[in-house]
């Protein structure tokens, strides 16, 4: 769940652009094809950016969240959605063909430990993966924590956001029928898989409007309306994963395996009024993990472009580098 909103606001806290110097296509199982980069120091600390969404793809501002003399930062495209192919598909499109694409990565890469950097889907996708590889992650980085659990869900497709934004919340209902508005996720699930695409378009550029619209919490409600195939691929991968429950055994999967990450290191970068992924899923998971270093920014929201988000994230990763 991420749009990266207001970016200029947040530049000053930013390490100058960079170019990658590695760009590549991967191919993976299930008819897939994933774009990789690397950026900063060939021979710097390792760091695989994790992005939102699901669906929301890589962007050059992420590089910049980083010292490059110092680290070696890897970004990739999910499955369907950004520069990898087929674009907007969800066949062979899961949570555990991620983990599995993620480790592909690594080992072509030749990277054997790495820091982990991720927000809101991102930051779910990484505390999934470190709980799958533990011996892989040397350092979590996360923002906007997502757990990909119902309460979540239920917050901000079912209501509970719109009580702050009920004129974008009106937009975002109104377009189905009431009789469908007690679940939003499915009435939108089935326009956003009609097979007609310009009905797909229209829902998909509703979908990720919504989100958009309070992922700032300078927000006015209102957002611009992001390009039609963005737009599809974004809204379509992230309903596929809300509708099934993220792929996981049980809807608080990761919490219940916080321990096997206890012994990691991490920093929880959290906006104190993210309207997206609000606080309490942070500080969950912070009281369950005894590494856990919690920083509440306030006067934040979600977007990993919100100034004081930024400046945090970025003095982390400074902190990181010193040790």
């Amino acid at each position: 769940m991420d749009k990266i909103s207001g970016q200029k606001s947040a530049v000053q806290y930013l390490y100058p652009p960079i170019d990658p110097f590695d760009q590549r296509m991967m191919e993976m199982p299930g008819g897939h094809t994933i774009y990789v980069e690397q950026c900063g120091n060939p021979d710097g600390i390792p760091v695989i950016v994790f992005h939102g969404g699901p669906g929301g793809g890589c962007s050059p501002a992420m590089r910049r969240y980083f010292d490059p003399e110092v680290y070696r930062v890897v970004l990739f495209d999910q499955r369907g959605c950004g520069r990898s192919r087929p674009h907007a598909s969800v066949i062979n499109n899961t949570t555990w063909d991620l983990v599995a694409d993620v480790e592909r990565i690594r080992e072509v890469l030749g990277i054997d430990q790495f820091v982990v950097f991720g927000g809101s889907w991102g930051a779910t996708l990484a505390l999934i993966y470190a709980e799958t590889h533990p011996d892989r992650v040397r350092h979590l980085v996360l923002r906007g924590v997502f757990l990909m659990m119902q309460r979540e869900l239920d917050w901000f497709y079912g209501g509970g956001a719109g009580q702050f934004w009920p004129e974008t919340w009106d937009a975002f209902a109104r377009l189905v029928p009431e009789d469908e508005r007690g679940d939003m996720i499915g009435a939108y699930h089935r326009r956003l898989f009609s097979g007609d695409m310009p009905l797909e378009t229209r829902f998909a550029k509703a979908w990720s409007g919504w989100e958009n619209a309070l992922a700032s919490v300078y927000s006015n409600g209102r957002s611009g309306e992001a390009p039609g195939e963005y737009a599809r691929a974004f809204a379509r991968l992230e309903n596929h994963y809300f509708v099934h429950g993220g792929f996981l055994e049980s809807d608080g999967w990761i919490l219940e395996n916080v321990d096997r990450i206890s012994h990691i290191p991490g920093v929880i970068v959290q906006g104190r009024y993210d309207m997206i992924c609000p606080p309490k899923s942070a500080y969950d998971l912070a009281q369950l993990w005894p590494n856990a270093d919690l920083r509440m920014v306030r006067n934040a929201g979600h977007a990993l472009s919100e100034p004081g988000i930024s400046a945090e994230l970025v003095r982390v990763m400074d902190e990181i580098a010193q040790r």
